[in-house]
């Protein structure tokens, strides 16, 4: 009778190693491991992961840093000066005058600021309308010219675009120097007697002829090289199926390679604005804002009203008002740029 018992509480214990795990409790879930007393342990929990999303925040983080550096507290000083009045006596006796906001007041209220602002619109919608013309028309010439001559001109491109901005503009006062400069000397052998002795810096329109044909010629590389690139990723049956069609130059290029190339386009035009927008050096090379300061951009207003003038808040103040109107202008651009995105996604 003993050995019977025996024999049955032996077969009551579960059996480790080999054979079946005992039946779950109901009301335990399966992944639940039990205690000593029979009580369900819960699962054990894995360390938690940072998310992967935050990885490109991380790698952004130095270049942050460092805008914040060497441009958000520049930013954040020159709004503080614009709300002083700091001339030469103030900034010898260690002054701080605090004006509010007269500065701005008077600037907005004096006709040179709106002058110089049209001005600086005028300008900046001729220089990126001609660089965007004639870089386009290089850049598809590049993508038709043979290997020779596609490097040739690659490489003049790239030579005119490696040019420093104060060493080209240095040239460029060379090249139309009333006395001996060749672009008058090559006008006087083509018979344009009247423009041996030239003054190209005399007059308003003269002297932004000069400053525009540097900015674009200094443009053009950039805007030409980086449309022959992107037209290398067209797929060439577009262009077969254009012709086969009977499609001219002009139509293959508005049916297939601007349709293609369309953010590219946007892209460049919007970084030409701010480029020739806040174009400073060579404007006051070439002749400081003369004749009369009738070539005076906005950047070149604020450096001659805070450093040539000792009106330091003032200087400030029209920096600050500079970042406004460029603001504005890249935040209208955009904005039609979006719309028209915007229709075409409708159209389709």
């Amino acid at each position: 009778m003993a050995a019977q018992l025996d024999d049955a509480a032996g077969s009551a214990v579960p059996q480790t190693g080999g054979g079946s795990a005992p039946p779950a409790r109901r009301g335990a879930s399966p992944g639940s491991r039990r205690t000593g007393t029979g009580t369900p342990r819960p699962p054990a929990r894995r360390a938690p992961r940072p998310p992967a999303r935050r990885a490109p925040y991380l790698l952004l983080l130095p270049a942050l840093l460092a805008t914040a550096v060497f441009l958000g507290w520049p930013m954040v000083r020159n709004l503080l000066l614009s709300f002083q009045n700091l001339n030469m006596k103030e900034l010898i006796q260690h002054l701080t005058d605090w004006r509010g906001t007269g500065n701005y007041q008077e600037i907005l209220g004096s006709e040179q600021f709106w002058r110089v602002t049209l001005r600086t619109l005028v300008f900046t919608a001729v220089n990126v309308v001609l660089i965007m013309v004639l870089g386009v028309l290089i850049g598809l010439l590049l993508a038709r010219l043979g290997k020779k001559m596609r490097l040739t001109l690659s490489l003049a491109l790239v030579l005119a675009w490696a040019m420093p901005v104060i060493a080209a503009t240095t040239v460029f006062q060379w090249l139309f120097d009333s006395r001996y400069g060749v672009v008058n000397w090559l006008l006087d052998k083509a018979g344009w007697h009247a423009m041996a002795h030239y003054d190209w810096v005399g007059t308003q329109l003269s002297t932004f002829s000069v400053i525009t044909v540097l900015i674009v010629w200094q443009s053009l590389p950039f805007v030409a090289l980086n449309l022959y690139a992107a037209t290398t990723t067209i797929p060439r049956e577009l262009y077969e199926a254009a012709r086969m069609d009977g499609a001219g130059t002009w139509q293959v290029f508005t049916s297939v390679t601007f349709p293609f190339l369309r953010p590219f386009f946007l892209a460049t035009t919007f970084l030409e604005i701010i480029w020739v927008f806040k174009a400073f050096p060579q404007i006051f090379a070439i002749n400081e804002g003369g004749p009369d300061r009738l070539t005076e951009t906005l950047p070149i207003y604020a450096f001659t009203e805070g450093v040539g003038n000792l009106h330091f808040g003032m200087g400030a103040a029209i920096s600050l008002l500079t970042i406004v109107v460029l603001l504005a202008v890249t935040a209208h651009y955009l904005r039609l740029t979006l719309r028209q995105e915007q229709h075409e996604e409708n159209a389709l």
